[in-house]
């Protein structure tokens, strides 16, 4: 990271030992020496804190180091990206196979459980929708290609975009035999139980 080099150079044309800086910023000695032997990487009140202390800009301090914050963000993102998407997919599985054991033991207990469990669901389904929206990936190759950690070209994007409305007619009619079979099955549940 070229940060840790700029605070080793920085600290030192201000003749400041690792000891002093770090009162002046109010860290440990042990933080400092972690910054500068790339162990850890400065928070953002620190990074304040050191550009007053060293007189110049974030922006100098920080230069070179955008790109890597940058990975770092994403990866993140990703990573949440990637955990939602997991748990967005037990919760369906959970929404297919639970209706009929939860309806038959539990009567209406059961129908609320399955109640929970899709709102939960939706829940789930509205933050990986807000995270397709947010990096602009809609269809299942610009997806792979989100979660691989790589950009399409422009002409893949070109390509990918071009099917995006073919995929929402696509995705209206598979919404609507999704909505059918969860409506016979809850009508099957209820006269199976209700309608005696």
């Amino acid at each position: 990271m070229e940060i840790a080099n700029q605070i080793k150079r920085l600290r030192t044309k201000k003749g400041l030992s690792q000891d002093e800086l770090a009162e002046k910023i109010f860290v440990s000695r042990q933080t400092v020496s972690n910054w500068e032997n790339e162990k850890t990487y400065p928070d953002i009140k620190s990074l304040i804190l050191l550009s007053e202390v060293f007189e110049t800009s974030l922006d100098a301090l920080i230069k070179g180091d955008l790109n890597e914050m940058k990975k770092q963000i994403d990866g993140q993102e990703y990573a949440k990206f990637l955990r939602n998407s997991v748990i967005f997919t037990v919760l369906c599985i959970l929404m297919l196979v639970t209706p009929i054991p939860l309806a038959h033991f539990l009567g209406w207990w059961g129908l609320a459980a399955y109640i929970v469990v899709f709102a939960i669901t939706m829940f789930f389904a509205v933050k990986i929708e807000k995270y397709k929206k947010k990096y602009d990936i809609q269809t299942f190759k610009e997806i792979s290609a989100f979660l691989d950690g790589k950009d399409l070209t422009e002409i893949e994007k070109a390509r990918e975009d071009g099917k995006r409305p073919y995929q929402k007619i696509l995705l209206a009619i598979c919404s609507a035999l999704i909505a059918l079979a969860v409506t016979a099955v809850m009508t099957f549940l209820f006269i199976y139980f209700f309608g005696k």
